[in-house]
C-alpha cells in the first residue's frame, strides 16, 4: 500500500532498530525491508520463527535482498517479494539486506524496480531501512517511488548541522517526489525539548527566501516527532511481551510515531483508517521483537 523510506546521514544511529521498532507496533500490515547499501545485520541479530526457516534458528542470508535480486533481472513484480521474506521470532516479516556493501556495487539498477515493487504490495506498507545515506546515493531512486522518506537524527548540533544540509540536498534530488520528515532519536529527559529544538533549527530551512536570485525554494519538511534513547524499553522487546513493555519509554513513543505517520498515509478505499492500538495480545497477534540494547551509536 505504501512505502516509508528510512535513513539518516553521518553519525546519526538507530535506522534499523527505529525500523523494527515501528513494524513492531505498525497499526496496518507491513514488512520491514533492509536497504542498507553497506550492508545489513538483522540476520546476525534476531531469530527466525517460521518453521520453514528453522523455528527460531537463524535467518538464511541468502533469502532476502540477494535472491529478490536474481529474480528482478528478468523483471519484478510486488507478488514475487514475499518469496523471498522471512519471518521474525514474534511476527514481524522481514526482507533480510546485503551481507557487505560490495554487493551493493553490482545492484545500482535495483532500487527503483524494487521501490516500485514495494510501493505496490497491497495490501502491506513497506518499512524500508536505508541505513545512511551520501551524496548521489542510487537508494534515491528506491526514495522516488516512496509515499515518505523519514530521515532520523538525534538533537546534538553537530546532527542537526548535517541533517539540514541533507534535507536541503534530498529535497532537491526528489524535486517533484514525495515528502521528507524528521524523526528525533530523543533523550527521554528531555524528549518534547529535543524534538521542539531540531524544529526550530529546521524552521530555519523552511522559513528561507526562494526565487531565481534566491536559489531553490526552501525544503518541505515536517517533524514527525521522537522515538525514546531507551535501552531497558529496547531489551524488554527482545523478551516477552506485557504490560512493562507497554509501558516502556520507547514502544511509547514507537506507538505514537507509527500512528503519526500511518495516519499521513493513503487509506484504500475498503480499508478502514489506522487506529491507535496497544501492543497485541497472545490471543490476537503474536509479539514482534526488535534488537535489545537500544538506539545506540554503534548500531545503525
Amino acid at each position: 500500500m505504501a512505502l516509508i523510506a528510512l535513513a539518516a546521514d553521518k553519525g546519526a544511529p538507530g535506522v534499523t532498530t527505529a525500523a523494527v521498532a515501528l513494524g513492531a507496533v505498525w497499526p496496518r500490515p507491513v514488512l520491514v525491508a533492509e536497504c542498507d547499501q553497506a550492508g545489513g545485520d538483522l540476520v546476525y541479530r534476531l531469530p527466525a520463527g517460521d518453521p520453514a526457516d528453522g523455528g527460531g534458528g537463524t535467518l538464511n542470508p541468502s533469502r532476502g535482498l540477494l535472491s529478490l535480486a536474481a529474480t528482478a533481472r528478468r523483471g519484478l513484480r510486488p507478488d514475487q517479494v514475499a518469496e523471498h521474506c522471512q519471518r521474525l521470532v514474534g511476527g514481524l516479516d522481514v526482507l533480510v539486506g546485503l551481507t557487505n556493501a560490495e554487493q551493493a556495487q553490482a545492484m545500482t539498477w535495483l532500487w527503483g524496480p524494487l521501490g516500485r515493487a514495494f510501493a505496490g504490495l497491497a495490501p502491506v506498507d513497506v518499512l524500508a531501512d536505508c541505513g545512511r545515506l551520501g551524496a548521489g546515493s542510487p537508494l534515491t531512486d528506491l526514495m522516488h517511488e516512496a509515499d515518505l522518506v523519514v530521515l532520523l537524527t538525534r538533537a546534538t548540533l553537530e546532527q542537526v548541522a548535517h541533517l539540514r544540509e541533507r534535507v536541503a540536498a534530498l529535497t532537491g534530488e526528489l524535486r517533484g517526489g514525495p515528502p521528507v520528515g524528521v524523526l528525533v532519536l530523543a533523550d527521554p529527559r528531555d524528549f518534547r525539548g529535543s524534538i521542539a529544538e531540531v524544529d526550530r533549527i529546521l524552521a530555519g530551512l523552511r522559513s528561507r527566501p526562494s526565487g531565481p536570485a534566491e536559489g531553490p525554494p526552501p525544503p518541505d519538511v515536517t517533524v514527525l516527532g521522537g522515538l525514546a534513547l531507551d535501552p531497558k524499553g529496547a531489551d524488554l522487546l527482545s523478551g516477552s511481551w506485557g504490560g512493562r513493555l507497554d509501558r516502556s519509554l520507547l514502544i511509547r513513543s514507537a506507538r505514537e510515531v507509527a500512528g503519526e505517520i500511518a495516519g499521513r498515509l493513503p487509506v484504500p478505499p475498503s480499508a478502514p483508517p489506522p487506529e491507535r492500538r496497544d501492543v497485541p495480545p497472545p490471543a490476537q497477534a503474536p509479539p514482534q521483537q526488535v534488537p535489545a540494547g537500544g538506539l545506540d551509536e554503534g548500531r545503525h
